[in-house]
């Protein structure tokens, strides 16, 4: 009796010691990265806070890399330099998907976990896409954009062509408004990652009378909504409609205003923070094969895809937004 019960105490003991000595799933000894592009918009800040909070919590090195500006090439290079350093997973927004396919296939034959966020290149052998569903996040938009012309109007549309996520935002806005004949969309202008462009373009769109004046301008990514609201804050514009994309201060600003009439909430703090999360996962319990095909196998233990979900944001709800991000600045001071 006396026996047992001193294998029991000296278990507990070198159970006990065990914890002390930092014993633990996570190490700081842990690479991840995240690969986007035009880095420098409020967007990207967002999703690095996201890396820092998960970086924290699991005390593992989260770090954001690519090219401050739209620049495809580019982002491919700091794809190419990550991959070289041998992380433990990648994540990564894909900017032209022609270009990253064969290099996120390299970094996979290399044994190094890709998971997609924000923008995905489904041809690739990533392992499964993590982000807003843009299809439904452009039929979203196209909803609002009906109800607030009333279902007639002209219509430009600013985007970056062959961006694979701003094409399915694009074509969930033409599904929307295909039930409105009475909207038409008269040109989708490629800014080309410029916002400038965006800008140029409505001083020229909003001079236009009859039948050829513009009605609505769509903005298919973050940075477009803000130059198209400047526009017609400038020129005192006040029946024109814009609908936005994504929340940053600016554009809030903007639809708490009326400039903007609403804009399409997305979540790249959470892809961040989950995708991080997922590649921990990754880390710890290795898949029996990166180069398997997931998505065709019914007892895959990943997903296809995590949707991390979007919403409108207008007058209605802005100042909650609003709030939030004051909140959240707040906390990271």
């Amino acid at each position: 009796m006396r026996l047992a019960f001193r294998s029991v105490f000296v278990f507990a003991a070198v159970a006990f010691l065990a914890s002390l000595s930092g014993c633990k799933r996570h190490s700081s000894a842990e690479h991840y990265y995240l690969v986007a592009d035009n880095t420098k918009l409020a967007y990207w800040q967002s999703a690095q806070a996201g890396l820092d909070k998960i970086a924290a919590e699991y005390d593992v090195h989260a770090e954001m890399r690519g090219p401050q500006d739209f620049d495809p090439q580019d982002q491919v290079q700091e794809f190419r330099r990550v991959v070289a350093s041998k992380p433990d997973g990648i994540l990564v927004s894909v900017t032209d998907a022609k270009l990253m396919q064969p290099e996120i296939d390299n970094a996979i034959n290399a044994g190094i976990p890709v998971i997609t966020v924000d923008s995905d290149a489904p041809n690739s052998r990533r392992l499964y896409f993590i982000g807003t569903n843009n299809l439904e996040a452009g039929r979203l938009g196209g909803k609002e954009l009906a109800q607030k012309l009333g279902g007639k109007g002209n219509v430009v549309i600013y985007t970056i062509a062959g961006q694979p996520n701003l094409d399915e935002r694009l074509a969930g806005y033409e599904d929307a408004i295909s039930s409105s004949p009475g909207i038409h969309v008269v040109d989708i202008v490629d800014i080309h990652g410029q916002s400038t462009v965006a800008f140029d373009k409505t001083e020229q769109y909003i001079t236009r009378t009859g039948k050829d004046r513009i009605d609505a301008f769509v903005c298919l990514e973050a940075s477009a909504g803000k130059e198209v609201g400047e526009v017609l804050r400038r020129s005192n514009v006040k029946d024109r409609v814009i609908i936005a994309m994504d929340v940053d201060k600016a554009t809030l600003e903007l639809v708490k205003e009326g400039v903007i009439a609403a804009t399409v909430a997305q979540k790249p703090f959470t892809m961040a923070y989950i995708g991080v999360k997922m590649l921990d996962n990754l880390h710890h319990y290795p898949l029996p094969s990166l180069t398997r095909d997931y998505d065709v196998d019914p007892f895959s233990p990943i997903p296809s895809f995590i949707d991390t979900g979007s919403s409108i944001v207008d007058s209605n709800n802005v100042d909650d937004f609003l709030r939030a991000q004051q909140q959240a600045e707040a906390q990271r001071q």
